[in-house]
């Protein structure tokens, strides 16, 4: 036996590799290292369950005393449809770099396209948000991702959304 067919062996089968795979996750901090947002613009706290770059589930903590609720709507605090969308946008883009970090320089995510956006129901201040997102595809620096918002294992919005990365 050669010393490649030697190695081939040791080499877990892939179906193996995929079953054994961790999961991986990024607290506040790692995400202020991915992402330019700052509050009051960052929409995602904290990220769970990272699979390389094909999905994971970003989180929000939706409060009370955030600016939009001032006038969004006064009485009624609802928030806003676009700010989900980012949020869905900004778990997108911290995946995408978190892949690239371990292989080349951080690159920064421009938002390119909101597709098949849906609105379902509103969120409101105490509910947690998970932003839902998977990869679609991925081709050169273009990537396209399908986002879920839910809310207590509800949906409250959907979007398709493309981005592209750009080193810095």
């Amino acid at each position: 036996m050669t010393t490649e067919e030697d190695a081939a062996l040791k080499q877990p089968p892939a179906e193996a590799t995929a079953a054994t795979r961790t999961l991986q996750s990024a607290d506040i901090l790692s995400i202020l290292k991915m992402l330019p947002h700052r509050y009051p613009f960052l929409m995602v706290d904290r990220i769970i369950d990272m699979d390389g770059d094909d999905s994971c589930i970003g989180l929000k903590n939706v409060t009370y005393n955030e600016p939009h609720f001032m006038g969004h709507f006064p009485g009624q605090p609802v928030m806003p449809g676009v700010l989900l969308i980012e949020g869905m946008a900004q778990t997108a883009g911290a995946l995408c770099v978190a892949a690239r970090i371990a292989k080349e320089s951080p690159s920064i995510v421009y938002l390119m396209t909101i597709d098949a956006a849906k609105f379902r129901k509103p969120v409101v201040p105490g509910d947690t948000v998970e932003y839902h997102v998977r990869k679609v595809r991925n081709r050169g620096n273009i990537w396209k991702f399908h986002c879920e918002a839910m809310v207590a294992g509800a949906k409250v919005a959907e979007a398709d959304i493309s981005a592209m990365l750009v080193d810095e």
